[in-house]
């Protein structure tokens, strides 16, 4: 068994300077850190931080914890706002908001759940598990950008995400969704779908500490410290920041256990007047099962799927054990947590340095990026036919009645019939990279470019095991265990990107901006493989594309208050590691041509002293889309037609008075195939969320629901062979709470200490909402919303 291991009104220019004389009066006995992010210095469009919209508007950089309650709408409080200066569609969300609504382990993908056009789900609980089935405007995880501080992430082989390998909440400055491929200088693997970009927290210029811990359902439990040195003048200005915190849950689902160590660094020095340079690291460490949990089948669709989406009277795992069923504890199951087990350590180091020099500035962000991820697990988890995972029954046999004739997987290996089959897989990569940006006056208005290299290795394996024989190889040698199975590989690659760009920003009047730009992407992905999965034999081959991707956009600031925008571009999608799983990738790959978009998209962005609204529309024409198709046994990949991406995005936030405010949104996402007009799996037409928040003195709580329209597993046929969507899942809200009192005075504890109180999907709603896949026996298994659970938190200031 392997290891555990702009211009101020005069209301607000008073109350700013009553809040800080009132901060003032406070220093006998300060409020919690000053623990907020900066904006980076002429941070590219897609992952700087947003300036206010108007100089009125309160900074959460200046303000403390402790609030007055203000007459104006208090923006970094809300769950999503857009910038003014927002040139496509966009939704911030401030690390103030972060930690008012979200669960002190949360990932990014709970962050952005709220945020217009974006459905995700947490089968395991918040923070302590991966997001499933998460997409911005039906675009999935891997479609999409994922940047942290302007650094792309993506597992090797399709650019998807492990979501609790990052940045936890504390760390988090904020997080912006960017629903669209943003312009010439937006870089990443994926500028296909949208970019979601982490920004972490600036080192603070006061000096101080932290204790902080959670406690709540499900066993979980998080004990942390942070430390900040503040502006050391001794040392030339620099300051640092540090965060270390542990996390142990046993996790919503039964087997779904996680232990992680999460540690952040980053420090910012001074160099002369006009440059700064910046380290950060990131390391992050992940063991247990919930990594493994692959779902479970469900009443009505416990049937083998024959494309049409069969019911059937039979119960599944989840109504013979309960929807919180994961793994089994009998170690005779292929589903037993003992053989299900993963552990992933991620880390990233980078060097920033930003400099200006008569009129040039330059921003080089030199990095490094690892995710190696090791896992363990049985053949065919929950695919059993006798007692859902607890044993198995003979091939073919009706098992107990609860599993379909002929479906079931079986025990069996090399070294006995009664022997549990499992597999051995690893996935480590590490990139190397720079990012080099610059930008320059030039004319009537502001030339930028820059170019972005990134090489990443990578290596993969998996092999078929007995895990009941200490994981010895499934075979009298090493050799005969990989030819057991097509799923086996040993692959040892690289995956390098190139993107240089060229935009300009033509200032044709003081409010009216025309951007454009090119940015050329070029990617070679080169395997040379032992065993290549699927095919099964050595294979030594690599293959280039590219694409110049020009980007359009028009800024008009009608007025302080109010701006407009349009945008023409186009997306591109790198090309997967699959292509290669045939005898000749070089006829695959021929016939593939990587997929892209053609977007098109128009709005405004209105913000008030009370009111704040937002309004887009989208056209998206998804290009060269490919499938795969079953021949004797080989998968082959081409291109068929495409996909229609149109939509409407509305966002809008009120102050009522008296610190109390309300925020909502509401999208219409229609994703039709061309080939039958038929709506893309996964992706619900309709979406909103509403918040309730209210800040009062040392109070402050938000009332957040979440509505998921209806929507499908997986596409199907139905009786005369025309398509159809299969295993619909019903609309489904999501309602949670979370309320935190601020100590204004030592009372036992500090000043400035916060006590939280958080409660997650009040109603108790516990419906199916995601496909997960199917079993062996082409069984399908399913994930469910996670039921009721409470998180109790304390922050303690140390001086």
């Amino acid at each position: 068994m392997p290891p555990r291991s702009r211009l101020p009104s005069r209301t607000l220019i008073a109350l700013a300077i009553a809040s800080t004389l009132f901060s003032a009066t406070l220093a006998a006995a300060p409020t919690s850190t000053d623990h907020a992010a900066t904006p980076a210095i002429d941070a590219p469009a897609s992952t700087a931080a947003p300036t206010p919209a108007k100089k009125h508007r309160k900074n959460p950089n200046l303000l403390p914890e402790v609030d007055v309650t203000a007459t104006v709408i208090d923006s970094s409080r809300l769950p999503s706002v857009t910038p003014l200066e927002a040139r496509q569609p966009r939704a911030v969300v401030s690390g103030e908001a972060i930690r008012a609504m979200q669960s002190p382990i949360a990932a990014y993908t709970d962050v952005i759940a709220l945020t217009p056009s974006v459905n995700d789900a947490e089968p395991n609980g918040s923070g302590m598990g991966n997001s499933t089935g998460l997409t911005i405007r039906g675009f999935s995880d891997g479609q999409f950008n994922l940047l942290m501080d302007g650094i792309p992430f993506g597992d090797a082989n399709d650019f998807t995400h492990h979501s609790v390998n990052y940045l936890m909440a504390q760390d988090m400055g904020q997080i912006s969704v960017d629903r669209g491929p943003g312009n010439a200088s937006t870089l990443g693997y994926a500028t296909f779908g949208g970019t979601v970009s982490m920004d972490s927290r600036d080192p603070s210029t006061k000096a101080g500490a932290r204790v902080y811990g959670s406690a709540g359902s499900f066993d979980s439990y998080m004990l942390g410290g942070s430390l900040d040195t503040g502006t050391m003048q001794d040392l030339g200005g620099l300051r640092a920041y540090i965060d270390y915190r542990q996390l142990t849950t046993q996790g919503y689902l039964s087997g779904a256990n996680l232990r992680r160590h999460n540690f952040f660094f980053k420090a910012i020095k001074p160099i002369g007047d006009h440059t700064q340079l910046t380290f950060a690291s990131l390391v992050n460490t992940g063991t247990g099962s919930n990594a493994a949990i692959v779902g479970a089948t469900s009443y009505p669709y416990v049937a083998i799927n024959d494309g049409t989406g069969p019911t059937s009277n039979l119960p599944g795992q989840m109504q013979q054990f309960g929807k919180r069923y994961g793994l089994s504890n009998d170690p005779a199951s292929q589903a037993y947590t003992g053989y299900n087990f993963d552990t992933v350590n991620t880390d990233m180091e980078y060097v920033r340095l930003t400099s200006d020099l008569d009129g040039l500035h330059i921003d080089n962000n030199l990095y490094t990026v690892s995710d190696y991820h090791r896992g363990w697990n049985g053949l065919d988890p929950n695919g059993g036919n006798l007692n859902y995972g607890t044993g198995n029954g003979p091939a073919g046999s009706t098992g107990d009645g609860t599993f379909p004739v002929g479906a079931g997987s079986t025990n069996g290996t090399y070294y006995g019939p009664g022997n549990v089959p499992g597999q051995n897989m690893y996935m480590l990569y590490r990139n190397w990279g720079d990012i080099l940006r610059m930008s320059q006056d030039a004319g009537p208005g502001t030339l930028r470019y820059g170019v972005w290299f990134n090489k990443q290795l990578y290596h993969r394996y998996q092999i078929d095991e007995d895990a009941t024989n200490h994981w010895a190889w499934n075979g009298p040698s090493r050799e005969a265990a990989f030819a057991g199975s097509k799923k086996d590989r040993r692959i040892d690659g690289t995956f390098s990107t190139f993107q240089p760009y060229l935009e300009y920003d033509w200032n044709l009047t003081d409010a009216l901006t025309l951007s454009g730009g090119v940015k050329y992407a070029w990617f070679k992905r080169h395997d040379v493989a032992e065993v290549q999965e699927k095919v099964g034999k050595p294979q030594d081959y690599s293959q280039t594309w590219s694409k110049a991707l020009p980007a359009l956009d028009l800024h008009y600031a009608i007025s302080d208050s109010w701006s407009a925008y349009v945008q023409a571009a186009e997306g591109y999608l790198a090309p997967n590691e699959n292509l290669y799983y045939v005898p000749d990738p070089g006829a695959s790959a021929a016939s593939v041509k990587p997929e892209q978009t053609t977007n098109y998209q128009m709005g405004t962005v209105w913000q008030g002293d009370d009111f704040n609204f937002t309004a887009d529309v989208y056209a998206i024409n998804f290009n060269n889309m490919v499938t795969k198709k079953k021949i004797a046994g080989i998968t082959y990949f081409q291109n068929v037609g495409g996909v229609q991406y149109r939509g409407l995005e509305l966002e809008g936030s009120y102050l009522i008075g008296d610190g109390l405010s309300v925020y909502a949104n509401a999208t219409y996402n229609k994703a039709t195939q061309q080939s039958d007009n038929l709506q893309l799996v996964a992706t619900p037409k309709y979406l909103g969320a509403v918040a309730v928040l209210w800040n009062h003195g040392p109070w402050n709580a938000a009332l957040t629901a979440k509505y998921t329209g209806a929507n499908y597993g997986d596409m199907g046929t139905d009786s005369s062979g025309r398509d159809i969507g299969i295993y619909r899942f019903k609309p489904n809200t999501i309602t949670n709470f979370s309320v935190h009192y601020t100590l204004p005075d030592a009372v036992v504890l500090p000043a400035g200490s916060r006590l939280s109180l958080q409660v997650f999907n009040l109603a108790d709603v516990r419906k199916l909402n995601v496909l997960s896949g199917y079993t062996a026996g082409n069984v399908p298994l399913f994930y469910a919303t996670p039921g009721r659970s409470f998180m109790a938190s304390f922050e303690i200031p140390v001086r």
